[in-house]
């Protein structure tokens, strides 16, 4: 018995089931690590509550916060928001997705506060995290304003000649919306 040729479209629809069968098992994969993130949170009520040094036969951890409960309390409370938005800035398809990292560079400076068992977590990391923001934002509107030249058929000579319009603060905050 001899085998039928396969013509083109049948090796193209083969291919196209291949990768919907991976993109399928892809995002199954992502569902399950979101389905998973409120269990994670919720394992800090493993740890003990009312001691600062908590000794097993593998490592000892000593903690200046209230107790092992709380420091790993304020641990999954920043990795796990972290832990989504990494996910999200990973599968996002979309043009500002980069954005993202504005609240991804918030949460590691969080979370680097409290492995250093610092005091003063969720206070320092504006500082740190505003020369980010001074390159990210305009970064994100520049690529904006170059999709919507495209997509709006203009050059940009003309949306440079719009920018050095004077305008008033109202009139500037409407033309964001637009």
């Amino acid at each position: 018995m001899m085998d039928k040729p396969t013509n083109k479209s049948t090796e193209q629809k083969l291919k196209h089931q291949d990768k919907g069968k991976k993109q399928l098992f892809g995002g199954g994969i992502v569902v399950f690590l979101i389905a998973i993130s409120p269990f994670i949170f919720y394992y800090y009520e493993s740890f003990p509550n009312n001691t600062k040094v908590w000794e097993t036969s593998f490592f000892t951890i000593e903690t200046s916060f209230h107790s092992i409960n709380s420091f790993v309390w304020f641990l999954v409370s920043k990795i796990v928001p972290l832990y989504l938005l990494l996910m999200w800035f990973f599968t996002c398809k979309h043009w500002w997705h980069w954005i993202i990292l504005v609240p991804i560079a918030m949460y590691s400076f969080q979370l680097w506060g409290i492995i250093n068992q610092s005091r003063d977590v969720d206070e320092v990391e504006l500082y740190y995290l505003f020369p980010l923001m001074m390159v990210l934002v305009p970064a994100v509107y520049l690529i904006r304003a170059k999709l919507f030249s495209k997509v709006r058929g203009t050059d940009l000579k003309s949306f440079e000649e719009e920018l050095r319009q004077k305008r008033s603060f109202w009139q500037q905050l409407k033309d964001l919306f637009q």
